[in-house]
């Protein structure tokens, strides 16, 4: 009995173990490029959401309905007082975007 315990308990082991691998390497070769992928969207909309609200002078209600398909996670929110937008995917990526004069919206990660 304890030779079969033994044999039964190295199987539920390996099998873990097999779950484990798969599973790391599906983060590996989706997991990434989701992440990355998300990044850029939130950019891209912070980018555009803030030229259309505080260039093009739209309401952000109304630059809410020139995003892309697919990019339906993506929500807006604007700050007037430091007139930037900032475009979210919850719990995974945040970008904002800032109006400075002479030179437009730039997002705040490539404003050093």
């Amino acid at each position: 009995m304890a030779k079969k315990r033994s044999l039964l308990s190295r199987w539920w082991f390996w099998l873990a173990m097999i779950v484990i691998a798969i599973a790391g390497s599906a983060w590996l070769a989706y997991g990434e490029s989701a992440t990355r992928t998300s990044e850029v969207a939130t950019a891209y909309a912070a980018r555009v959401g803030c030229s259309c609200r505080f260039v093009a002078g739209r309401s952000l209600e109304d630059c809410e309905k020139d995003k892309l398909e697919g990019m339906e996670l993506v929500s807006l929110s604007e700050n007037a007082q430091s007139r930037s937008v900032t475009a979210s995917i919850p719990v995974i990526a945040s970008d904002t975007a800032r109006y400075r004069e002479g030179y437009g919206c730039v997002l705040d990660k490539w404003d050093h």
